[in-house]
Protein backbone atom coordinates (compact mmCIF):
# COMPACT_ATOMS: atom_id res chain seq x y z
CA UNK A 1 0.00 0.00 0.00
CA UNK A 2 1.23 3.75 -0.44
CA UNK A 3 0.73 7.21 0.63
CA UNK A 4 1.87 10.49 0.67
CA UNK A 5 3.18 12.78 3.11
CA UNK A 6 4.13 16.45 1.93
CA UNK A 7 3.94 15.53 -1.55
CA UNK A 8 6.58 12.32 -0.64
CA UNK A 9 5.65 8.73 -1.82
CA UNK A 10 6.07 5.96 0.36
CA UNK A 11 4.79 2.14 0.95
CA UNK A 12 3.19 1.09 4.46
CA UNK A 13 1.60 -1.45 6.14
CA UNK A 14 -1.66 -1.69 7.71
CA UNK A 15 -2.33 -0.15 10.75
CA UNK A 16 0.88 2.04 11.00
CA UNK A 17 -0.30 5.84 11.45
CA UNK A 18 0.47 8.50 10.20
CA UNK A 19 2.64 10.25 12.92
CA UNK A 20 4.96 6.35 12.68
CA UNK A 21 5.38 6.65 9.25
CA UNK A 22 6.40 10.38 9.13
CA UNK A 23 9.10 9.53 12.25
CA UNK A 24 10.27 6.83 9.92
CA UNK A 25 10.84 9.03 6.87
CA UNK A 26 12.10 11.79 8.57
CA UNK A 27 9.33 13.89 8.59
CA UNK A 28 8.76 15.89 11.94
CA UNK A 29 5.33 16.39 13.24
CA UNK A 30 5.35 18.20 16.78
CA UNK A 31 3.62 16.24 19.66
CA UNK A 32 3.62 15.75 23.48
CA UNK A 33 1.37 12.96 24.62
CA UNK A 34 2.68 10.66 21.90
CA UNK A 35 5.73 8.83 23.06
CA UNK A 36 6.83 5.95 20.11
CA UNK A 37 9.51 4.59 22.45
CA UNK A 38 6.67 3.04 24.40
CA UNK A 39 4.34 2.60 21.28
CA UNK A 40 2.37 5.44 23.79
CA UNK A 41 -0.27 7.40 21.63
CA UNK A 42 -3.16 8.22 23.78
CA UNK A 43 -4.37 11.41 21.35
CA UNK A 44 -4.55 13.58 24.07
CA UNK A 45 -2.43 16.94 23.34
CA UNK A 46 -4.05 17.59 20.14
CA UNK A 47 -0.85 19.20 18.49
CA UNK A 48 0.08 16.41 15.87
CA UNK A 49 -2.99 17.49 13.94
CA UNK A 50 -2.95 16.85 10.01
CA UNK A 51 -4.63 17.63 6.61
CA UNK A 52 -5.47 14.61 4.96
CA UNK A 53 -7.23 13.63 1.81
CA UNK A 54 -8.12 10.08 1.13
CA UNK A 55 -8.04 8.70 -2.45
CA UNK A 56 -11.50 9.86 -2.99
CA UNK A 57 -11.04 13.19 -2.62
CA UNK A 58 -12.43 13.86 0.50
CA UNK A 59 -10.35 15.81 2.74
CA UNK A 60 -10.20 16.58 6.68
CA UNK A 61 -8.33 17.37 10.05
CA UNK A 62 -6.91 14.18 12.49
CA UNK A 63 -4.63 13.80 14.84
CA UNK A 64 -1.44 12.34 13.34
CA UNK A 65 -0.72 9.63 16.13
CA UNK A 66 -4.34 8.06 16.22
CA UNK A 67 -5.20 8.12 12.65
CA UNK A 68 -4.09 4.85 10.82
CA UNK A 69 -2.76 5.38 7.10
CA UNK A 70 -5.38 3.98 4.02
CA UNK A 71 -4.16 3.34 0.63
CA UNK A 72 -3.63 6.36 -1.27
CA UNK A 73 -3.86 8.93 1.62
CA UNK A 74 -2.29 12.11 1.25
CA UNK A 75 -1.14 13.91 4.15
CA UNK A 76 -0.03 17.76 4.86
CA UNK A 77 1.68 18.91 7.42
CA UNK A 78 2.34 22.36 7.10
CA UNK A 79 -0.24 24.22 5.71
CA UNK A 80 -1.67 27.21 6.96
CA UNK A 81 -4.87 26.07 8.55
CA UNK A 82 -2.79 23.42 9.98
CA UNK A 83 -0.30 25.87 11.56
CA UNK A 84 -2.79 28.39 12.92
CA UNK A 85 -4.46 25.01 14.60
CA UNK A 86 -1.35 23.91 16.40
CA UNK A 87 -0.66 27.53 17.52
CA UNK A 88 -4.32 27.86 19.13
CA UNK A 89 -4.01 24.44 20.37
CA UNK A 90 -0.48 25.01 21.84
CA UNK A 91 -1.82 28.54 23.51
CA UNK A 92 -4.38 26.38 25.25
CA UNK A 93 -2.06 24.09 26.71
CA UNK A 94 -0.16 26.93 28.48
CA UNK A 95 -3.51 28.75 29.64
CA UNK A 96 -3.43 25.80 31.91
CA UNK A 97 0.14 25.60 32.91
CA UNK A 98 2.63 27.14 35.44
CA UNK A 99 4.48 29.56 32.99
CA UNK A 100 7.01 30.74 36.08
CA UNK A 101 9.55 28.84 33.70
CA UNK A 102 12.52 30.34 34.82
CA UNK A 103 12.39 28.01 38.22
CA UNK A 104 11.52 25.01 36.30
CA UNK A 105 13.90 22.23 36.90
CA UNK A 106 13.07 21.59 32.79
CA UNK A 107 14.11 25.17 32.09
CA UNK A 108 16.22 25.22 28.70
CA UNK A 109 15.07 21.83 28.45
CA UNK A 110 11.53 21.50 27.85
CA UNK A 111 9.31 19.75 24.84
CA UNK A 112 6.16 22.66 25.81
CA UNK A 113 8.87 25.61 25.40
CA UNK A 114 10.21 23.97 22.32
CA UNK A 115 6.80 23.37 21.01
CA UNK A 116 6.14 26.90 21.30
CA UNK A 117 8.69 28.24 19.47
CA UNK A 118 7.78 25.57 16.46
CA UNK A 119 4.35 26.42 16.46
CA UNK A 120 5.26 30.07 16.41
CA UNK A 121 3.63 31.16 19.73
CA UNK A 122 4.87 34.88 19.60
CA UNK A 123 1.95 36.56 21.76
CA UNK A 124 -0.45 34.10 23.71
CA UNK A 125 -3.80 35.36 23.88
CA UNK A 126 -4.58 32.94 26.73
CA UNK A 127 -1.69 33.69 28.90
CA UNK A 128 -3.16 34.84 32.49
CA UNK A 129 -5.90 32.11 32.36
CA UNK A 130 -3.48 30.11 34.88
CA UNK A 131 -5.22 31.23 37.84
CA UNK A 132 -5.43 28.26 40.97
CA UNK A 133 -2.21 26.38 41.59
CA UNK A 134 -2.64 23.35 42.96
CA UNK A 135 -0.51 22.41 46.17
CA UNK A 136 3.07 21.28 45.23
CA UNK A 137 3.70 17.64 46.66
CA UNK A 138 6.90 17.74 48.61
CA UNK A 139 6.18 14.37 50.72
CA UNK A 140 8.65 11.94 49.30
CA UNK A 141 12.20 11.72 49.60
CA UNK A 142 13.40 11.93 46.56
CA UNK A 143 11.03 13.14 43.57
CA UNK A 144 8.35 16.38 43.71
CA UNK A 145 5.47 16.39 41.89
CA UNK A 146 3.79 19.66 40.65
CA UNK A 147 0.52 19.21 38.80
CA UNK A 148 0.63 22.74 37.68
CA UNK A 149 2.97 21.68 34.74
CA UNK A 150 1.13 18.35 33.97
CA UNK A 151 -0.09 18.21 30.02
CA UNK A 152 -2.03 15.43 30.68
CA UNK A 153 0.15 13.81 28.38
CA UNK A 154 -0.03 10.13 30.68
CA UNK A 155 3.90 9.54 29.68
CA UNK A 156 4.80 8.85 33.32
CA UNK A 157 1.85 6.50 33.97
CA UNK A 158 2.59 4.65 30.86
CA UNK A 159 6.15 4.20 32.22
CA UNK A 160 4.94 3.61 35.37
CA UNK A 161 2.46 0.72 34.33
CA UNK A 162 4.95 -1.21 31.14
CA UNK A 163 8.00 -0.87 31.89
CA UNK A 164 7.69 -1.04 36.02
CA UNK A 165 4.91 -2.91 36.51
CA UNK A 166 4.24 -0.50 39.37
CA UNK A 167 1.20 1.68 38.23
CA UNK A 168 1.65 3.98 41.22
CA UNK A 169 0.78 6.72 38.98
CA UNK A 170 -2.48 8.06 37.56
CA UNK A 171 -4.52 11.34 36.25
CA UNK A 172 -6.72 12.74 39.14
CA UNK A 173 -10.24 15.16 38.80
CA UNK A 174 -11.52 16.09 35.37
CA UNK A 175 -11.17 19.09 33.38
CA UNK A 176 -9.29 21.89 34.82
CA UNK A 177 -8.19 20.02 38.07
CA UNK A 178 -6.95 17.22 36.28
CA UNK A 179 -3.42 16.72 36.67
CA UNK A 180 -1.03 13.74 37.05
CA UNK A 181 -1.68 12.04 40.71
CA UNK A 182 -0.97 9.01 42.80
CA UNK A 183 -2.71 6.05 42.59
CA UNK A 184 -4.47 5.03 45.59
CA UNK A 185 -3.63 8.38 47.46
CA UNK A 186 -3.36 12.12 47.63
CA UNK A 187 0.48 12.28 48.55
CA UNK A 188 3.67 11.01 47.41
CA UNK A 189 4.87 9.70 50.23
CA UNK A 190 1.55 8.02 50.78
CA UNK A 191 2.07 5.64 47.83
CA UNK A 192 1.75 1.94 48.59
CA UNK A 193 3.51 1.45 45.13
CA UNK A 194 5.91 3.86 44.39
CA UNK A 195 9.50 3.01 44.42
CA UNK A 196 10.73 6.33 43.71
CA UNK A 197 12.63 4.58 40.82
CA UNK A 198 12.44 8.54 38.80
CA UNK A 199 11.85 6.63 35.88
CA UNK A 200 8.97 8.78 35.30
CA UNK A 201 10.41 11.79 35.32
CA UNK A 202 12.98 10.97 32.58
CA UNK A 203 10.16 10.76 30.34
CA UNK A 204 7.85 13.82 31.44
CA UNK A 205 7.95 16.44 28.79
CA UNK A 206 7.63 19.55 31.16
CA UNK A 207 8.77 20.17 34.81
CA UNK A 208 5.38 18.25 36.41
CA UNK A 209 7.91 15.80 37.62
CA UNK A 210 11.46 16.05 38.74
CA UNK A 211 14.20 15.42 41.67
CA UNK A 212 13.82 17.34 44.69
CA UNK A 213 16.15 19.95 44.37
CA UNK A 214 19.41 19.92 47.46
CA UNK A 215 21.72 21.84 45.52
CA UNK A 216 21.85 24.92 47.80
CA UNK A 217 22.09 23.22 50.67
CA UNK A 218 25.48 20.97 48.94
CA UNK A 219 26.87 24.81 48.03
CA UNK A 220 26.72 26.19 51.79
CA UNK A 221 28.56 22.66 52.98
CA UNK A 222 31.41 23.97 50.63
CA UNK A 223 31.79 27.10 51.85
CA UNK A 224 31.43 26.54 55.41
CA UNK A 225 34.66 26.73 56.97
CA UNK A 226 33.43 24.45 59.91
CA UNK A 227 32.58 22.19 57.52
CA UNK A 228 34.56 18.88 56.48
CA UNK A 229 32.77 17.41 52.87
CA UNK A 230 33.38 14.14 51.26
CA UNK A 231 31.97 13.92 48.05
CA UNK A 232 31.82 10.34 46.22
CA UNK A 233 29.88 9.74 42.55
CA UNK A 234 28.42 6.22 41.54
CA UNK A 235 30.69 4.49 38.21
CA UNK A 236 27.65 5.29 36.15
CA UNK A 237 27.94 9.04 36.60
CA UNK A 238 30.92 9.68 35.13
CA UNK A 239 29.40 8.19 31.54
CA UNK A 240 25.75 9.89 31.68
CA UNK A 241 27.09 13.93 32.79
CA UNK A 242 28.06 15.04 29.52
CA UNK A 243 24.93 14.33 27.90
CA UNK A 244 24.30 17.69 29.93
CA UNK A 245 27.35 19.65 28.03
CA UNK A 246 26.77 18.14 24.34
CA UNK A 247 29.71 15.44 24.06
CA UNK A 248 29.09 12.36 22.77
CA UNK A 249 26.97 9.36 24.29
CA UNK A 250 29.06 7.88 27.11
CA UNK A 251 31.82 9.74 27.34
CA UNK A 252 33.76 9.36 30.31
CA UNK A 253 34.64 12.40 32.63
CA UNK A 254 35.60 10.82 35.25
CA UNK A 255 38.76 12.91 36.18
CA UNK A 256 37.44 16.35 35.11
CA UNK A 257 34.36 15.53 37.69
CA UNK A 258 37.14 15.27 40.26
CA UNK A 259 38.60 19.15 39.09
CA UNK A 260 35.28 20.29 38.79
CA UNK A 261 34.33 19.13 42.42
CA UNK A 262 37.62 20.46 43.70
CA UNK A 263 36.77 23.70 41.94
CA UNK A 264 33.09 23.98 43.85
CA UNK A 265 35.23 23.41 47.05
CA UNK A 266 35.08 20.16 47.94
CA UNK A 267 37.36 18.85 50.52
CA UNK A 268 38.29 15.20 49.89
CA UNK A 269 36.87 14.10 46.15
CA UNK A 270 36.87 9.99 46.02
CA UNK A 271 34.79 7.13 44.41
CA UNK A 272 31.98 5.41 45.22
CA UNK A 273 33.38 2.41 43.37
CA UNK A 274 35.61 1.57 45.81
CA UNK A 275 32.78 0.51 48.16
CA UNK A 276 31.29 -1.11 45.63
CA UNK A 277 34.15 -3.25 46.16
CA UNK A 278 33.12 -3.66 49.97
CA UNK A 279 29.92 -4.38 49.02
CA UNK A 280 31.36 -7.49 47.03
CA UNK A 281 33.28 -8.28 49.79
CA UNK A 282 30.32 -8.76 52.16
CA UNK A 283 27.72 -9.60 49.85
CA UNK A 284 30.11 -12.79 48.15
CA UNK A 285 30.62 -13.68 51.76
CA UNK A 286 27.38 -13.59 52.78
CA UNK A 287 26.24 -15.55 49.68
CA UNK A 288 28.45 -18.39 50.60
CA UNK A 289 27.32 -18.17 54.58
CA UNK A 290 24.19 -18.96 52.81
CA UNK A 291 24.74 -21.99 50.75
CA UNK A 292 27.15 -23.53 53.26
CA UNK A 293 24.08 -23.12 56.66
CA UNK A 294 21.17 -23.35 54.94
CA UNK A 295 20.80 -20.02 54.53
CA UNK A 296 17.40 -18.33 52.46
CA UNK A 297 17.95 -18.76 48.90
CA UNK A 298 17.78 -17.41 46.46
CA UNK A 299 19.59 -14.86 47.78
CA UNK A 300 19.03 -11.21 45.65
CA UNK A 301 21.00 -8.24 45.67
CA UNK A 302 20.22 -5.15 47.63
CA UNK A 303 21.90 -2.17 46.11
CA UNK A 304 19.00 -0.94 43.86
CA UNK A 305 17.23 1.25 46.25
CA UNK A 306 14.09 1.22 44.04
CA UNK A 307 14.00 -2.51 43.99
CA UNK A 308 14.48 -2.88 47.86
CA UNK A 309 11.47 -0.35 47.99
CA UNK A 310 9.38 -2.65 45.50
CA UNK A 311 9.99 -5.85 47.57
CA UNK A 312 8.91 -3.47 51.43
CA UNK A 313 6.11 -2.27 50.02
CA UNK A 314 4.91 -4.83 47.14
CA UNK A 315 6.14 -8.42 48.39
CA UNK A 316 7.51 -7.90 51.67
CA UNK A 317 7.40 -12.13 51.86
CA UNK A 318 10.93 -11.85 49.60
CA UNK A 319 12.74 -9.36 52.68
CA UNK A 320 14.73 -12.70 53.98
CA UNK A 321 15.58 -13.20 50.34
CA UNK A 322 17.63 -10.19 50.41
CA UNK A 323 21.03 -9.27 50.71
CA UNK A 324 21.37 -7.91 54.20
CA UNK A 325 24.81 -5.75 52.77
CA UNK A 326 24.67 -1.99 52.27
CA UNK A 327 24.57 -0.61 49.36
CA UNK A 328 27.98 1.51 48.06
CA UNK A 329 26.89 4.42 49.11
CA UNK A 330 25.18 3.46 52.18
CA UNK A 331 28.76 1.56 53.22
CA UNK A 332 31.20 4.84 51.78
CA UNK A 333 29.57 6.60 54.03
CA UNK A 334 29.20 4.50 57.27
CA UNK A 335 32.75 4.51 56.76
CA UNK A 336 33.49 8.05 55.84
CA UNK A 337 31.64 8.71 59.27
CA UNK A 338 34.01 6.29 60.91
CA UNK A 339 37.27 4.76 59.55
CA UNK A 340 37.96 7.69 57.11
CA UNK A 341 37.46 10.33 60.19
CA UNK A 342 39.64 8.76 62.54
CA UNK A 343 42.64 8.59 59.80
CA UNK A 344 42.25 12.11 59.09
CA UNK A 345 41.37 13.57 62.69
CA UNK A 346 38.02 14.84 61.46
CA UNK A 347 35.26 15.26 64.16
CA UNK A 348 32.31 12.78 62.17
CA UNK A 349 29.72 15.49 63.76
CA UNK A 350 31.57 17.88 61.50
CA UNK A 351 32.16 15.97 58.41
CA UNK A 352 29.51 15.50 55.70
CA UNK A 353 29.27 13.20 52.84
CA UNK A 354 27.57 13.82 49.50
CA UNK A 355 27.21 11.69 47.01
CA UNK A 356 26.69 12.17 43.21
CA UNK A 357 24.29 9.46 41.58
CA UNK A 358 22.41 8.83 38.64
CA UNK A 359 19.01 7.15 41.12
CA UNK A 360 16.19 9.44 42.27
CA UNK A 361 15.54 6.45 44.73
CA UNK A 362 19.08 7.24 46.53
CA UNK A 363 17.77 10.05 47.60
CA UNK A 364 14.85 7.96 49.36
CA UNK A 365 17.88 5.72 50.91
CA UNK A 366 20.25 8.11 52.13
CA UNK A 367 16.67 9.25 54.86
CA UNK A 368 16.69 5.61 55.96
CA UNK A 369 16.03 5.08 59.84
CA UNK A 370 18.12 1.93 59.68
CA UNK A 371 21.22 3.54 57.56
CA UNK A 372 22.76 5.73 60.48
CA UNK A 373 25.48 5.58 62.49
CA UNK A 374 25.60 6.52 66.22
CA UNK A 375 21.99 8.41 65.19
CA UNK A 376 23.86 10.30 62.04
CA UNK A 377 22.51 9.54 58.52
CA UNK A 378 25.33 7.55 56.72
CA UNK A 379 24.92 9.86 53.77
CA UNK A 380 24.12 13.53 54.51
CA UNK A 381 22.87 14.92 51.20
CA UNK A 382 22.27 13.19 47.50
CA UNK A 383 22.81 14.97 44.55
CA UNK A 384 21.78 13.22 41.08
CA UNK A 385 23.20 13.88 37.61
CA UNK A 386 20.78 16.78 36.54
CA UNK A 387 21.25 18.20 39.59
CA UNK A 388 25.36 18.42 39.46
CA UNK A 389 24.37 19.42 36.08
CA UNK A 390 22.71 22.54 37.22
CA UNK A 391 25.65 23.42 39.81
CA UNK A 392 28.54 23.11 37.65
CA UNK A 393 26.78 25.39 34.84
CA UNK A 394 25.60 28.21 37.43
CA UNK A 395 29.25 28.24 38.25
CA UNK A 396 30.11 28.65 34.51
CA UNK A 397 31.84 25.17 35.25
CA UNK A 398 32.08 23.74 31.66
CA UNK A 399 33.01 20.48 32.07
CA UNK A 400 34.81 18.91 28.48
CA UNK A 401 37.40 22.33 28.58
CA UNK A 402 38.50 21.88 32.39
CA UNK A 403 41.81 20.36 33.26
CA UNK A 404 41.67 16.59 34.51
CA UNK A 405 42.58 15.07 38.41
CA UNK A 406 42.88 12.54 40.27
CA UNK A 407 41.53 11.39 43.08
CA UNK A 408 42.53 11.75 46.63
CA UNK A 409 44.14 8.77 47.25
CA UNK A 410 44.40 6.53 48.89
CA UNK A 411 41.93 6.53 50.67
CA UNK A 412 38.66 5.54 49.41
CA UNK A 413 38.87 5.78 46.24
CA UNK A 414 41.37 2.95 44.43
CA UNK A 415 39.23 0.91 42.93
CA UNK A 416 38.61 -2.35 40.50
CA UNK A 417 37.05 -2.68 37.11
CA UNK A 418 34.98 -4.50 39.18
CA UNK A 419 33.12 -1.71 40.78
CA UNK A 420 32.84 0.12 37.89
CA UNK A 421 30.45 -2.36 36.51
CA UNK A 422 28.30 -2.08 39.35
CA UNK A 423 26.75 0.73 36.96
CA UNK A 424 25.37 -1.88 34.20
CA UNK A 425 23.01 -4.37 34.87
CA UNK A 426 24.84 -7.62 35.35
CA UNK A 427 27.76 -5.33 37.06
CA UNK A 428 27.15 -6.61 40.30
CA UNK A 429 26.48 -10.57 39.30
CA UNK A 430 29.79 -10.04 37.09
CA UNK A 431 31.73 -8.69 40.30
CA UNK A 432 30.34 -11.12 42.29
CA UNK A 433 31.52 -14.00 40.40
CA UNK A 434 34.46 -13.01 39.99
CA UNK A 435 35.39 -13.19 44.05
CA UNK A 436 33.04 -15.63 44.83
CA UNK A 437 34.93 -18.22 42.34
CA UNK A 438 38.53 -16.84 43.86
CA UNK A 439 37.46 -17.58 47.20
CA UNK A 440 35.86 -21.05 47.18
CA UNK A 441 38.70 -22.33 44.77
CA UNK A 442 41.87 -20.21 46.02
CA UNK A 443 42.04 -19.49 41.86
CA UNK A 444 41.36 -16.38 39.70
CA UNK A 445 38.58 -16.53 37.45
CA UNK A 446 40.15 -17.51 33.83
CA UNK A 447 38.40 -14.74 31.87
CA UNK A 448 37.29 -12.09 34.39
CA UNK A 449 33.99 -11.54 31.45
CA UNK A 450 31.49 -13.19 32.63
CA UNK A 451 29.41 -13.22 29.83
CA UNK A 452 25.84 -15.07 30.94
CA UNK A 453 25.29 -11.38 33.04
CA UNK A 454 25.70 -9.24 30.19
CA UNK A 455 23.34 -8.70 27.38
CA UNK A 456 20.18 -6.25 27.38
CA UNK A 457 17.96 -9.51 27.52
CA UNK A 458 15.25 -8.39 30.41
CA UNK A 459 16.34 -11.59 32.00
CA UNK A 460 19.54 -12.97 31.62
CA UNK A 461 20.76 -16.51 33.34
CA UNK A 462 23.85 -18.49 33.58
CA UNK A 463 25.51 -21.01 36.00
CA UNK A 464 29.16 -20.72 37.91
CA UNK A 465 31.30 -23.82 38.77
CA UNK A 466 32.42 -23.51 42.55
CA UNK A 467 34.19 -26.89 42.42
CA UNK A 468 33.41 -29.12 45.62
CA UNK A 469 30.66 -26.07 46.10
CA UNK A 470 28.71 -27.63 43.20
CA UNK A 471 27.03 -24.91 40.73
CA UNK A 472 25.66 -22.18 41.63
CA UNK A 473 22.55 -21.36 39.60
CA UNK A 474 22.24 -17.17 39.11
CA UNK A 475 19.97 -14.30 37.56
CA UNK A 476 20.14 -10.83 36.26
CA UNK A 477 16.75 -8.97 36.09
CA UNK A 478 16.36 -5.42 35.04
CA UNK A 479 12.95 -3.62 34.62
CA UNK A 480 10.50 -4.50 37.75
CA UNK A 481 7.88 -5.40 35.45
CA UNK A 482 10.47 -8.36 34.10
CA UNK A 483 10.84 -9.82 38.35
CA UNK A 484 7.24 -10.90 39.18
CA UNK A 485 7.33 -14.48 37.38
CA UNK A 486 10.76 -15.18 38.91
CA UNK A 487 9.11 -13.77 42.53
CA UNK A 488 5.92 -16.12 42.01
CA UNK A 489 8.44 -19.10 41.36
CA UNK A 490 10.20 -18.26 44.81
CA UNK A 491 6.62 -18.21 46.52
CA UNK A 492 5.76 -20.95 45.30
CA UNK A 493 9.07 -23.20 45.54
CA UNK A 494 9.91 -23.63 41.91
CA UNK A 495 12.81 -20.93 41.89
CA UNK A 496 16.11 -23.14 40.82
CA UNK A 497 18.46 -20.22 41.25
CA UNK A 498 20.94 -19.59 43.90
CA UNK A 499 21.74 -15.73 43.49
CA UNK A 500 19.66 -13.31 41.68
CA UNK A 501 20.31 -9.27 40.35
CA UNK A 502 17.67 -7.00 40.49
CA UNK A 503 18.62 -3.49 39.42
CA UNK A 504 15.02 -1.17 39.14
CA UNK A 505 16.54 0.64 36.30
CA UNK A 506 16.27 -1.03 32.32
CA UNK A 507 19.79 -0.99 31.44
CA UNK A 508 20.61 -0.35 35.24
CA UNK A 509 22.26 2.87 36.99
CA UNK A 510 23.32 4.08 33.53
CA UNK A 511 19.73 5.24 32.65
CA UNK A 512 18.68 5.91 36.08
CA UNK A 513 15.83 8.12 37.02
CA UNK A 514 18.56 10.86 38.24
CA UNK A 515 20.11 10.88 34.30
CA UNK A 516 19.91 14.10 31.91
CA UNK A 517 16.60 13.89 30.16
CA UNK A 518 16.59 13.61 26.74
CA UNK A 519 13.84 15.15 24.62
CA UNK A 520 11.03 12.61 23.15
CA UNK A 521 13.55 9.79 23.67
CA UNK A 522 14.54 6.80 26.01
CA UNK A 523 17.09 4.50 26.06
CA UNK A 524 18.75 5.58 23.29
CA UNK A 525 21.96 6.09 24.86
CA UNK A 526 21.75 2.72 27.02
CA UNK A 527 24.22 0.70 24.55
CA UNK A 528 26.72 3.59 24.64
CA UNK A 529 27.06 4.12 28.25
CA UNK A 530 26.87 0.27 28.60
CA UNK A 531 30.00 -0.02 26.60
CA UNK A 532 31.83 2.72 28.02
CA UNK A 533 31.04 1.66 31.64
CA UNK A 534 33.06 -2.02 30.34
CA UNK A 535 35.86 0.00 28.65
CA UNK A 536 36.40 1.11 31.77
CA UNK A 537 36.80 -1.83 33.76
CA UNK A 538 38.96 -3.32 30.64
CA UNK A 539 41.27 -0.62 31.52
CA UNK A 540 42.04 -1.12 35.26
CA UNK A 541 45.17 -2.52 36.10
CA UNK A 542 42.45 -4.29 38.83
CA UNK A 543 39.17 -6.19 38.00
CA UNK A 544 38.35 -7.92 40.73
CA UNK A 545 37.25 -6.68 44.27
CA UNK A 546 39.12 -8.74 46.81
CA UNK A 547 42.45 -7.78 45.13
CA UNK A 548 42.14 -4.12 45.82
CA UNK A 549 44.88 -3.03 48.10
CA UNK A 550 42.73 -0.19 49.71
CA UNK A 551 40.54 -2.58 50.50
CA UNK A 552 43.00 -5.40 51.86
CA UNK A 553 43.54 -2.39 53.98
CA UNK A 554 40.31 -1.56 55.01
CA UNK A 555 39.72 -5.00 56.47
CA UNK A 556 43.40 -5.81 57.99
CA UNK A 557 43.41 -2.50 59.96
CA UNK A 558 39.66 -1.97 60.62
CA UNK A 559 36.98 -4.45 59.99
CA UNK A 560 39.25 -7.99 60.46
CA UNK A 561 37.17 -9.41 57.90
CA UNK A 562 34.14 -10.09 55.87
CA UNK A 563 31.10 -10.15 58.34
CA UNK A 564 32.98 -9.59 61.48
CA UNK A 565 31.52 -7.55 64.20
CA UNK A 566 32.44 -4.52 63.04
CA UNK A 567 31.39 -5.25 59.52
CA UNK A 568 27.80 -6.16 60.36
CA UNK A 569 27.13 -3.37 62.23
CA UNK A 570 28.44 -0.50 60.26
CA UNK A 571 27.96 -2.36 56.47
CA UNK A 572 25.13 -4.28 56.94
CA UNK A 573 21.36 -3.57 57.21
CA UNK A 574 17.53 -4.50 57.97
CA UNK A 575 14.05 -4.11 55.84
CA UNK A 576 10.92 -3.48 57.35
CA UNK A 577 7.97 -4.57 55.42
CA UNK A 578 5.87 -1.46 54.24
CA UNK A 579 2.99 -3.31 52.91
CA UNK A 580 -0.49 -1.19 53.76
CA UNK A 581 -3.21 -2.90 54.25
CA UNK A 582 -5.45 -4.31 51.70
CA UNK A 583 -8.66 -2.95 51.31
CA UNK A 584 -12.11 -3.30 48.67
CA UNK A 585 -10.79 -0.93 45.56
CA UNK A 586 -13.42 2.49 45.04
CA UNK A 587 -15.07 3.00 41.66
CA UNK A 588 -12.33 5.07 40.67
CA UNK A 589 -9.46 2.63 41.10
CA UNK A 590 -11.48 0.03 39.19
CA UNK A 591 -12.54 2.60 35.96
CA UNK A 592 -8.83 3.20 35.94
CA UNK A 593 -7.43 -0.12 35.77
CA UNK A 594 -10.07 -0.71 33.09
CA UNK A 595 -8.74 2.08 31.12
CA UNK A 596 -5.46 1.65 31.49
CA UNK A 597 -6.02 -2.43 30.39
Amino acid sequence: MRAWINNKEFEFQEGETILHAAKRLGIFIPTLCAYLPLNHTPGTCRVCLVEVTDDRGRGQIVTACTTPLTNGMRVQTRTKRIREMQRWQVAWIFSDHDQDCASCSRHGNCELQDLALYVGLQHNSCNGRFTEKRPLDWSANGLVRDANKCIRCYRCVEVCRQVQGVSALTMDNIGNECGVGIAGAKLWADSAKCVQCGQCSLVCPTGALSEKDQTEVALDWFSDPEIKTVVAFAPAVRVTLGDAFQVAAGTNLEKRIVTALKQLGADYVCDINWAADVTIMEEGTELLERLNDGGTLPMMTSCCPGWVNFVEKVHPEIIPNLSTTRSPQAIFGSLAKTWFAREHGINPDKLRFISIMPCTAKKDEAARRQLKTEGMPDTDLVLTVREFARVLRRHGINLPQIPESEFDSPFMSQNTGAGAIFGVTGGVMEAAVRTVYHVVTGKELGHVVYEPARGREWVKEGTVDLGEKGKVKIAVVHGLAHVEQILEDIREGKCDYHFIEVMACPGGCVDGGGTIREKNSYLDKLDARTQSIYKIDAERPIRQSHRNPDVIRLYEEFLEKPLSHRAETLLHTNYKDRQQKRRNPGIAEIWEKVRLG
